[in-house]
């Protein structure tokens, strides 16, 4: 019993007409080894360098646990110095990590050491790159981006442990009513297929990221990361050119994000209960039924 997990495909570099017919019309995922080759950030962008620019900055922290329902989604568990931060996470392991962290806002110029591709695609978001550090051992938990973007997800400094899986499995994955995410109570690396027999079969990818890597992610795409060193990444993200694409993107910020974030404040750990529960027997069901 397990996952059925193939590899992404990798290149060094691609073409236009390349992309768009194998992987961003067909959401395909894809890492483009070369594509940071010209970036000044690949060589530029080391643990000392980011410290230099924004050590003072205080940030929050994350860790692995499982969300608190009495909190909103993704609060924090501590803050501290980014360069107090950086050097913890060269220094020895831990689960702290960062999570969609702005420094672009701190530092403006930071945007020139990165040239985003737009030779490949349209739609990029160009006030909302977004940054993403941790230990070795933190890990993101098992979700999809509420906005619904296409992402570009660039690493440096280490390697990174990923696991994709198309949005159609998301009932197997025992996604949460009104939510992005997955029931946390398994482990995606080592799940328990006897207590959560809807993850069995599941098909989905395998991509171990390394410096200056960028993975492509479609939308919708579902993604779980453990970090495998003290490293760091950066995502560019666009919108999808469809019109249906760009109005469902709006209808999960509304449904996911307001609708769900009023929900939890008003019910808290009886919702929790609620959808944690229903979670499993929408899994269970899609799994009689033979069904993605």
């Amino acid at each position: 019993m397990s996952f059925i997990l193939k590899p992404v495909d990798i290149v060094e570099s691609i073409t236009p007409e390349d992309f768009k017919k194998n992987y961003l019309k067909t959401k395909r995922p894809l890492v483009i080894r070369g594509l940071t080759k010209d970036w000044p950030a690949r060589e530029k962008w080391t643990t000392e360098y980011l410290k230099e620019i924004g050590g003072d900055l205080e940030v929050p922290l994350y860790d692995n646990s499982k969300a608190d329902p009495s909190k909103p989604i993704n609060a924090a568990t501590a803050h501290m110095k980014f360069g107090d931060y950086l050097d913890l996470i060269k220094r020895e392991p831990t689960e702290l990590r960062i999570f969609f962290f702005n420094l672009f806002k701190k530092v403006p110029s930071l945007i020139n050491d990165v040239k985003i591709p737009k030779d490949l695609m349209g739609g990029f978001i160009e006030s909302m790159p977004a940054m993403f550090f941790g230990g070795s051992n933190s890990v993101t938990f098992l979700h999809y981006d509420i906005d619904l973007p296409h992402i570009f997800h660039t690493h440096f400094g280490g390697r990174k442990h990923i696991v994709l899986f198309d949005n159609k499995w998301k009932d197997r994955l025992y996604c949460l009513p009104n939510a992005t995410y997955a029931l946390e109570d398994y482990d995606v690396a080592n799940p328990d297929f006897k207590k959560f027999p809807a993850l069995n079969g599941v098909e989905g990818y395998e991509v171990f990221l390394e410096h200056g890597d960028t993975l492509f992610m479609p939308t919708g795409m579902w993604h779980w990361m453990k970090y495998l060193d003290g490293s760091f990444s950066l995502s560019l993200r666009a919108w999808d050119q469809s019109i249906t694409r760009k109005v469902a993107s709006v209808w999960s910020l509304f449904t996911h994000g307001a609708i769900d974030s009023l929900i939890k404040m008003t019910f808290k750990e009886k919702y929790a209960h609620w959808r944690e529960k229903r979670a499993v027997k929408i899994a269970e069901s899609a799994l009689a039924k033979g069904k993605p």
